[in-house]
């Protein structure tokens, strides 16, 4: 039987391998094929073609069914379009190609998904490819850190928690910036560990690039880990005090130039010749990123926003849900991402305790052996889920069910580490038993979370529980079994564990998903958000039929029932698809979250339409827009960015987006809207149905006051089931 000693965890992980593992003098090495495929010289012959195979399993997967999506969250959709169209929107982040608004985000998460429609054209799987090749890059990253300072079986279990959590398996099929967020993160502490190996500055460095580029996919999020990192680099890193902190100053350094390059350019550029900063009030984005993207999310007060949630002591909720210390386990937010989270606690704890304990008897390192690697990781992956989960537990502004795949990294490097490290010491009593515990708690655990489906699967909830316990009893006398019971308790916990996320997961890669604000897993009912992903009123590429969507509530993020200006929200009527196929929409005044996917100006509603998903476009309404449409800068306008993007997907043309994504944002002003109309650079303008909003803040401010104008001066000409207004013919 195998212990863990010292050596076992503390050994340099890139320490030369014994003699007989060396290339010989004077004799070729291996080919870069054999050494791709047979991996380290130390390792066992079946680890990197497990990893490979790991690798091929999770991208197949995550293509399994991928275009369902169609053009999933519209909005970012139709911003890679018109940076495929044009460079200036693809440096910018534009929503269209002439450049009116941007996007609320800065703009790398578009980048991929720009150059993908360049290269591959207008598609669902030419937007949702990239975020699949960044599932498999965050694959292999934790892989690679796991496996330097445990085991290769250790890798390939974090790889497979990381692919089986739900919430995993929607982002990163999915294109809302989360996906490339993750994967920078994950490269953020794998850089980190690095660097504490031996003290180079090299990786520190890198640390902070792969931080600054992730402030550029979703701003300040990218910062959560920043203080428990520094504060572990700052104490346990190998070197002297002194380099210690210069490193880390070097490192934000890089940070700063990493991230800060294109927010410097964004800000010295002349705000005439740029497009609006979507999301921001004051066309800035260093208000953007401080506001709205920023504080706002904390305390609730976004700004153009709509509406904040609960209370930071765990009020009685709001918008986003009740906060506290217990969201990640509510009925919410549990089934996207809580399946492993109490047993990844559990082993964080028994990990820091076992490496603190071994690390006190290091040959050569004073007192507790302070620069132990295997403390580090566990440090490392654990800080970092702790303070991410504490931001998202308590803050009080908007916040999403989907966020949370920002954890999964981390809790799929503690699983990994901490089973191994514990198996590793199986024939002293606590380790048994601190692993079936962790058995325990992870069925007892999906047994409540899939009670709250009780339709799905009905039968799992009970299988779970039993062979839970029957796992864990196992484990705990695993020390005094023979070898084939062992691996028997083992296989039956590990079954135990993983059975409710891979049926939530499958049941996430079976099922389409449009819109916003999108969920994992079967619906648990009950009041849902904007719709677990907008359904089947969504965009679909050209040449799909009717498609599956996300047929599921959720509870989360319910909008308020009144737009910003106090008026009821429109629902959308029934209308045609793109391809023909009837779509039924939201009924007028119904409230959201039956599942159904809500539609914009297209299907002749609007209010939460146009902020929930795009509109449906039908034929007529595309030919309409299509008439001389290159005469003009912008062949139509729309209230609310989903609106616009859902006519520009589906025409090619740019479309204006009026008021940004909410329609609360003061772009165009009415004097500017006018002027462009009189210039002939507007052709058609959108109607949002009766109340004239496209978005929440479609009702009020300037998105208002240019509907007003344009119904009371324009010819109101009709498409199919759309309404628009002719800017060329005044009344």
């Amino acid at each position: 039987m195998t212990t863990l000693r010292p050596d076992h965890l503390t050994s340099p992980p890139d320490a030369p391998p014994p003699a007989a593992a060396t290339v010989n003098h004077g004799r070729p090495g291996r080919s870069l094929p054999h050494r791709v495929w047979r991996g380290r010289p130390e390792d066992p012959g079946w680890a990197r073609p497990a990893f490979l195979g790991m690798l091929l399993v999770i991208t197949v997967a995550y293509l399994w069914n991928l275009s369902a999506s169609g053009y999933a969250n519209s909005f970012y959709s139709a911003a890679a379009q018109a940076g495929s169209q044009s460079w200036k929107a693809f440096f910018f982040g534009s929503l269209d190609s002439a450049n009116a608004i941007t996007v609320d985000k800065p703009p790398a998460t578009l980048w991929p998904m720009a150059v993908s429609v360049r290269v591959l054209g207008l598609s669902s799987w030419a937007i949702l490819l990239p975020q699949v090749l960044m599932g498999v890059a965050t694959a292999g990253v934790l892989y690679a850190s796991v496996r330097r300072r445990f085991s290769a079986a250790a890798g390939l279990i974090t790889m497979a928690v990381f692919a089986l959590t739900p919430v995993a398996a929607l982002m990163f099929r999915f294109n809302n910036p989360d996906a490339l967020l993750a994967l920078l993160m994950t490269v953020t502490v794998y850089c980190v560990l690095r660097a504490m190996e031996h003290g180079r500055t090299k990786w520190l460095v890198w640390a902070g690039v792969a931080v600054g580029l992730a402030f550029l996919s979703k701003t300040l999020q990218a910062f959560l880990i920043l203080p428990p990192l520094a504060v572990l680099y700052a104490v346990f890193a190998p070197v002297s005090l002194r380099k210690r902190f210069g490193q880390l100053g070097l490192s934000a350094l890089a940070m700063a130039v990493a991230g800060g390059w294109w927010v410097a350019i964004v800000e010295l550029w002349p705000a005439s010749s740029r497009p609006y900063i979507g999301g921001s009030q004051n066309n800035s984005f260093l208000e953007l990123t401080f506001g709205y993207n920023g504080l706002g999310r904390i305390n609730g007060e976004e700004t153009g926003s709509v509406g904040g949630g609960g209370g930071p002591g765990g009020g009685s909720g709001g918008q986003w849900g009740e906060t506290g210390i217990g969201r990640m386990f509510n009925s919410e937010i549990g089934s996207q991402i809580s399946w492993l989270l109490p047993a990844a606690l559990i082993l964080l704890v028994a990990g820091v305790w076992l490496t603190w304990r071994a690390g006190g008897h290091l040959p050569g390192i004073k007192r507790w052996g302070r620069t132990d690697a295997a403390r580090a990781a566990f440090l490392a992956w654990g800080s970092s889920l702790l303070m991410t989960a504490g931001v998202f537990s308590f803050m009080a502004g908007i916040f999403h069910q989907y966020y949370t795949v920002a954890l999964v990294p981390y809790i799929a490097a503690l699983i990994g580490m901490g089973v191994t490290v514990l198996w590793e010491e199986r024939s002293r009593w606590w380790a048994g038993a601190a692993l079936a515990l962790t058995v325990v708690a992870t069925a007892l655990w999906s047994y409540v979370l899939l009670g709250r489906t009780p339709d799905y699967l009905p039968w799992l909830r009970q299988a779970v529980l039993v062979a839970g316990l029957v796992g864990a009893a196992g484990l705990l006398l695993a020390a005094r079994l023979g070898r084939q019971l062992a691996l028997a308790a083992v296989g039956l916990g590990f079954a135990a564990s993983l059975a409710g996320p891979v049926a939530y997961t499958l049941n996430t890669l079976n099922t389409g998903h449009q819109g916003s604000i999108v969920t994992a897993g079967p619906s648990a009912g009950g009041m849902g958000g904007f719709g677990g992903g907008g359904g089947r009123g969504g965009m679909q590429p050209p040449g799909r039929g009717k498609q599956q969507g996300n047929q599921q509530g959720g509870g989360m993020g319910r909008p308020p029932t009144g737009g910003q200006g106090g008026q009821p929200p429109t629902g959308s009527q029934q209308g045609q698809g793109r391809t023909g196929t009837s779509q039924q929409g939201q009924q007028p005044g119904a409230m959201p979250g039956t599942g159904e996917g809500f539609r914009g100006g297209g299907g002749g509603g609007g209010g939460m339409g146009g902020l929930l998903n795009g509109a449906s476009v039908d034929t007529a309404a595309k030919k309409l827009l299509a008439r001389n449409a290159d005469d003009y800068t912008w062949s139509a306008a729309a209230i609310g960015s989903q609106n616009a993007a859902s006519y520009q997907l589906a025409t090619g043309d740019p479309v204006m987006a009026i008021g940004g994504f909410n329609g609360s944002d003061p772009s165009p002003t009415l004097s500017q809207f006018k002027k462009y109309v009189e210039d002939g650079r507007i052709h058609y303008f959108i109607s949002s149905g009766e109340g004239g909003g496209g978005g929440m803040g479609g009702n009020s401010g300037t998105s208002s006051k240019i509907s007003t104008w344009v119904e009371a001066n324009f010819k109101k000409v009709t498409a199919g089931s759309a309404t628009f207004y002719d800017l060329t013919q005044p009344t």
